[in-house]
């Protein structure tokens, strides 16, 4: 149950940061390329790199803080920056053919996967 609430609090954190810096992109005008999202996945992508570099190095913060900064900030931040770490574990491990499976797959689906339920509503 710890980790849950630590989960909750972090992904909570995330979401907010995300929604202001989309906001101050969006504000800043920037309508025709999503701009503030862009931002968003790289730099969580580099957090996510960053804080489990920590965590592993001399234990630099706790496994309890990992939790919270990794799965809960950055997973609440976005997503892309598990899908992004996942891909260099599996790059890491020599899972070559996973690594491009995953990616592909993770790639086309997603976007089919958002077409197919825009085009349900559409139907109804």
């Amino acid at each position: 149950m710890k980790a849950a609430l630590i989960v909750f609090a972090g992904s909570g954190a995330g979401g907010v940061l995300r929604y202001f810096v989309q906001k101050i992109f969006i504000d800043a005008g920037y309508i025709n390329f999503p701009a503030g999202t862009f931002v968003v996945n790289i730099l969580g992508c580099f957090l996510i790199g960053l804080f489990g570099a920590m965590a592993e190095k001399n234990n630099l913060i706790t496994n309890d803080w990992r939790l919270a900064l990794t799965t809960g900030l950055c997973g609440g931040f976005t997503t892309f920056s598990t899908f992004a770490n996942e891909n260099m574990n599996l790059l890491r491990n020599g899972d070559n053919v996973y690594f491009w499976l995953y990616t592909i797959l993770s790639v086309a689906l997603g976007i089919g996967a958002v077409i197919l339920g825009t085009n349900c509503v559409k139907l109804f």
